[in-house]
């Protein structure tokens, strides 16, 4: 009799340690299958009850007599949860529109406002967040939104994009995550919402220049007033006289007729042309101030072109690694302003070896009148020193070559620098070695009568509008 007792009990024991296991296996995998398939996943108040029944479950090994309440407790927490994952399922399963405002086009740098609405078309209140599509290298005002909306609500939603890298950007999705009403499951929604944004490098220095320019104080970004040599001859119109026109320049006959002051104003020769070659290979990698070497050769290219296009000139753009990019003919005109930039902002530098045959071959092949050529490019190596010496100077005669070769900020600092250990030492005795090697680059590149813009890239925009300046007032062109 004892023997029966004491097997009867030892069996319902070892059926009691089972059901917890059971009771874990019961409710796991309906989770794994929601998260699976529906982006469904327990909320930490779901896990709590969770890890409740499971205490409930393991004191009724100990205490029999607890094992039907905690049965109706895991049945209670069954049918809420089950009741709470249906009404979220059915609930976001359609009838939420979302749209996003956005414009297609901004500048490198600056804020542009992105809008997204979200729309509850269902009976029920939805409450959760929801998140925009944030393309690599932007940074986002907020970053997300709480949202809950009223049944059959609306809700706007605004933040800041603020891209960090030009080039053309696609935002693919609108994420949104939402709480049942008993706050037990989360469910995750992704929404295609293709959209479309070009950043374009930032062209506030254009407006600078053009109210500087207005206002006669372009020296305050270091460009300077040229003397032109002799004087232009075209005849464009006449105008009223102003201080600071040339007495000689007065027209006597239109004065008196008048009975004002008036002046013959002339016009410059707008036949010159200017072509840029942008290297982007990998000389044109190394980064300063969180932008590339190339950056920094578009943007003070982009500046010099809308110089040059308000002096009357042709401007174009060849872009070239191991093989040409792109290439914008040259024309004059405010459009080519717009080709020029839509031809660069998407160019980044590669990790190639640039192919400067191939550049200047496409263009003889496609430049056959005298321009000034402005090659943007870095020497690092004997190659590619060699290389933009040999074909700057073979051009010359055909055309005016012009090499901007941008400096090593920290090269020549190590140089500056040479106090310190010994391994300074070594450091800015290498450095000086490799600077007098690029000073007999650059002089050999002057006696083949290469002109010449060597600058550090953060302070290179100056110095090429000061060339090209100089170029147009002693007529080289």
């Amino acid at each position: 009799m004892n023997d029966t007792f004491r097997q009867i009990a030892q069996d319902r024991f070892e059926a009691y340690t089972q059901l917890p296991w059971l009771v874990l296996l019961f409710f796991a995998l309906p989770l794994g299958i929601a998260a699976w398939k529906y982006a469904m996943y327990p909320t930490r108040l779901w896990v709590a009850g969770l890890a409740m029944a499971l205490v409930g479950s393991v004191f009724s090994i100990f205490y029999p007599a607890l094992f039907i309440w905690v049965l109706a407790l895991d049945g209670l927490l069954l049918i809420i949860a089950a009741v709470d994952f249906i009404s979220v399922f059915l609930g976001t399963n359609r009838g939420i529109n979302v749209s996003r405002e956005i414009v297609r086009s901004c500048s490198l740098g600056v804020p542009v406002e992105s809008t997204l609405t979200v729309e509850n078309r269902t009976p029920l209140v939805l409450s959760g967040s929801v998140r925009d599509d944030l393309p690599d290298e932007f940074q986002a005002t907020p970053l997300q939104h709480p949202l809950r909306l009223p049944p059959m609500g609306r809700s706007t939603f605004r933040r800041k994009l603020t891209p960090g890298r030009r080039g053309a950007f696609r935002l693919e999705y609108a994420y949104l995550r939402f709480l049942s009403p008993f706050r037990l499951w989360e469910r995750q929604i992704r929404l295609e919402l293709p959209s479309e944004l070009n950043v374009y490098p930032d062209m506030k220095q254009l407006s600078d220049y053009a109210l500087l320019a207005r206002t006669n104080r372009l020296s305050l970004i270091g460009v300077r007033r040229t003397r032109r040599i002799g004087q232009d001859s075209d005849f464009e119109r006449l105008r009223d006289y102003s201080r600071d026109d040339n007495f000689r320049h007065i027209d006597w006959r239109s004065t008196a007729k008048r009975n004002k002051l008036t002046v013959r104003q002339f016009q410059s020769d707008q036949s010159q042309r200017v072509i840029f070659l942008l290297d982007c290979g990998r000389m044109m990698t190394n980064t300063r101030d969180g932008y590339s070497l190339l950056d920094h050769a578009l943007n003070s290219a982009l500046m010099m072109s809308y110089v040059a296009l308000h002096q009357g000139d042709a401007v174009g753009m060849l872009c070239f690694s191991d093989s040409v990019h792109a290439y914008i003919p040259p024309r004059g005109g405010r459009s080519q302003m717009n080709r020029l930039i839509h031809a660069g902002f998407d160019q980044f530098p590669r990790m190639v070896e640039s192919r400067y045959d191939q550049a200047f071959l496409y263009l003889s092949n496609h430049c056959k009148r005298r321009s000034l050529v402005v090659l943007a490019t870095n020497v690092i190596d004997e190659v590619n020193a060699a290389a933009v010496t040999d074909y700057l100077g073979n051009i010359n005669g055909q055309h005016l070559p012009l090499g901007v070769l941008m400096r090593d900020r920290t090269l020549f600092e190590a140089a500056d620098s040479p106090g310190g250990d010994e391994a300074n030492l070594y450091r800015a005795a290498a450095a000086a070695d490799i600077l007098v090697w690029r000073d007999q680059v650059l002089k050999d590149l002057e006696h083949r009568g290469v002109l010449l813009v060597d600058t550090y890239p953060d302070e290179l925009t100056a110095p090429l509008v000061n060339q090209y300046l100089d170029i147009k007032a002693k007529h080289l062109l």
